[in-house]
């Protein structure tokens, strides 16, 4: 059984800044890479980042790039975001998930396997 557990999230004023974290655990849990995804009231999940486990190559959503840097610990089987210049658009639950395709980049939510449950992060104006 595999699980993604984020935290992190929370309330922030624009400009501020946040820190989630994805925790990962299951037995011989190797994922080709694992991202960061948000959704937002009425919204469709949409592709924020992605880091791939091997070589710790990155990919960003337009609207994130700049702004938030994704990183990862494989020996923890940890995953971060940095978010800074938080905007009130960034508003959502961000989750995180781990994907078992080796196709690259994945932005899709196809290309992922497993998921966490979420964490909110709200940025007020």
């Amino acid at each position: 059984q595999v699980q993604l557990v984020e935290s992190g999230g929370g309330l922030v004023q624009a400009g501020g800044s946040l820190r989630l974290s994805c925790a990962a655990s299951g037995h011989t849990f190797s994922p080709a890479a694992m991202g960061w995804f948000r959704q937002a009231p009425g919204k469709e999940r949409e592709f924020v980042s992605v880091v791939r486990r091997v070589d710790g190559s990155t990919s960003y959503a337009d609207s994130v790039r700049g702004r938030f840097t994704i990183s990862r610990d494989n020996d923890r089987n940890t995953m971060y975001l940095q978010m800074n210049s938080l905007e009130p658009e960034d508003t959502a639950v961000y989750y995180c998930a781990a994907a078992t395709s080796w196709k690259w980049p994945s932005l899709q939510t196809g290309d992922y396997a497993y998921w966490g449950q979420g964490a909110q992060v709200t940025v007020s104006s």
